[in-house]
């Protein structure tokens, strides 16, 4: 059950880390859009290419690396799960649980069903994200957040 509530936190932080990104605009987090997208911005001078890289960087500091930082403090520190198959089952619990957040709730309903991430000047492009992205985001969910439970597991078997 702690897991469940520890994934749900981790929903909490990338929904978090989505409305500061969008704040003042979704063109701030163009980076997550595609590449006719990005470039649609920059000529329409709502941003630059230099701004979109120091974006994307701010983004994966202060959104992803917390994220990933309360994933393993929460298995080994409050869980404190040992070995290799405890904490890859409670890890891939947790990134599960969170990627599918993102995939239904930010991804699907919230990106391409509302106006909240719209850039002005691009709405003949959307959906933002198509379908080629989304089954790769599916497949990056359901095979790569395992995939990367165990690399984690693996290295923390070694150091712990």
């Amino acid at each position: 059950m702690l897991m469940v509530f520890e994934g749900l936190v981790c929903c909490l932080l990338v929904l978090l880390s989505c409305v500061i990104g969008i704040a003042d605009g979704p063109v701030n987090m163009v980076f997550f859009y595609y590449r006719k997208v990005q470039d649609k911005a920059v000529e329409s001078g709502q941003i630059s290419k230099e701004r979109i890289k120091k974006n994307y960087n701010r983004f994966k500091f202060f959104g992803i690396l917390p994220y990933f930082i309360f994933v393993i403090a929460s298995v080994y520190g409050i869980n404190k799960a040992r070995g290799f198959l405890d904490p890859f089952l409670q890890m891939s619990t947790i990134l599960l649980i969170e990627g599918i957040f993102d995939r239904l709730f930010i991804d699907w309903y919230w990106v391409n069903r509302t106006k909240a991430w719209i850039i002005p000047g691009t709405e003949e492009l959307r959906p933002y994200i198509d379908t080629k992205t989304m089954i790769r985001k599916w497949i990056g969910t359901v095979i790569g957040f395992p995939l990367i439970a165990a690399v984690i597991s693996g290295i923390m078997m070694i150091l712990l």
